[in-house]
């Protein structure tokens, strides 16, 4: 399908589109750990890469990573057009996790990264959580 706009016109309009944020994921996601009873988490703690959750004193970080984002191998369906642009994208956003991680496991950190596929799924090591955190 051809745009009615220039390439200049639909970036101006695309670039006044301000997210809300991954509200129903993390919502969903922030209502496990309440309902299994586990406390002490934070959301968007100041820590490198800006977890979606972390328990600061277990120092262990939880990322959420959106499938179409990171680039999930089970879902991720790659757009057709500007398909350079989107595998970039996919690309450094997989370094800068890589990034993140590396920095956090380095200061002591336990990091644990799901598919945003996964939570509707099961709540990932539930019992290991629950073992950890009490």
């Amino acid at each position: 399908m051809v745009d009615k706009y220039d390439k200049a016109t639909r970036s101006k309009m695309m670039a006044a589109v301000r997210s809300r944020g991954n509200r129903s994921t993390e919502l969903r996601l922030a209502e496990l750990p309440r309902r299994h009873g586990l406390s002490g988490w934070r959301r968007h703690y100041p820590v490198a890469g800006t977890p979606d959750f972390c328990w600061p004193k277990c120092r262990v970080a939880l990322f959420v990573d959106g499938c179409f984002w990171h680039g999930c191998p089970r879902c991720r369906r790659a757009p057709k057009s500007n398909q350079a642009f989107w595998d970039a994208k996919v690309t450094e956003n997989r370094r800068r996790d890589r990034k993140a991680t590396k920095a956090l496991r380095k200061e002591g950190w336990t990091v644990i990264r799901v598919w945003e596929c996964q939570i509707g799924m099961y709540w990932f090591s539930l019992n290991w959580a629950q073992a950890q955190f009490g």
